[in-house]
């Protein structure tokens, strides 16, 4: 027969494995995010794991560049129009997760849309709702882009919700890269 110590031995042993195989799980739930390419954001989702928010943004923008083969110089806003939904989706769903919705393009557009932003302004390339958008996530600060102190910036969990991804906004084609960016993640939101 068996006794009530062998039963808690065994006991514990299947509370010890369960709770390993819980883990074991969710990372295979972590990389599924990545089906579509786990080369392509792998680093990223690193990034993002370890709360290191300031590399992630840096690998935001080498992400995005690498899926049109294109350098921050020569990505124009015409390449934006066309740019792949999977990609800002995935990159999307990165930041979110790894941030509790407080980053990523989901929460730049909802912070656009309480600017007073719509498809309409995008399209008329109205500058008022991307400038208070702008300042709401501390990229400009008394009108003047915060982006030449790019790397003074705060990369806390704290900082301002929707202030991240950022650099890769940085663009030779200033606000209407923005302004195409916007009207690209509307219409792979279905808006």
């Amino acid at each position: 027969m068996t006794d009530a110590s062998d039963i808690q031995t065994q006991l514990e042993d299947l509370t010890k494995k369960l709770s390993e195989l819980a883990d074991k799980v969710s990372k295979i739930e972590d990389k599924l995010i990545l089906i579509p390419d786990i080369n392509r954001y792998g680093q990223l989702q690193e990034f993002l794991a370890a709360g290191d928010l300031k590399q992630a943004d840096r690998e935001t923008a080498q992400v995005i560049l690498e899926a049109v083969g294109k350098n921050r110089e020569s990505l124009t806003p015409e390449d934006m129009r066309k740019f792949p939904c999977s990609v800002l989706q995935v990159v999307d769903r990165l930041w979110r997760r790894y941030s509790g919705d407080r980053f990523g393009f989901t929460a730049q557009l909802a912070i656009y849309e309480k600017a007073g932003g719509t498809l309409d302004t995008l399209r008329s390339q109205e500058r008022e709702p991307l400038a208070k958008f702008a300042e709401e996530v501390g990229w400009y600060k008394d009108g003047e882009s915060q982006f030449p102190v790019y790397d003074q910036w705060d990369f806390s969990s704290t900082c301002r919700e929707g202030s991240l991804p950022a650099i890769w906004w940085k663009s030779p084609y200033g606000i209407k890269m923005v302004t195409f960016c916007f009207l690209r993640l509307f219409e792979c939101n279905g808006n």
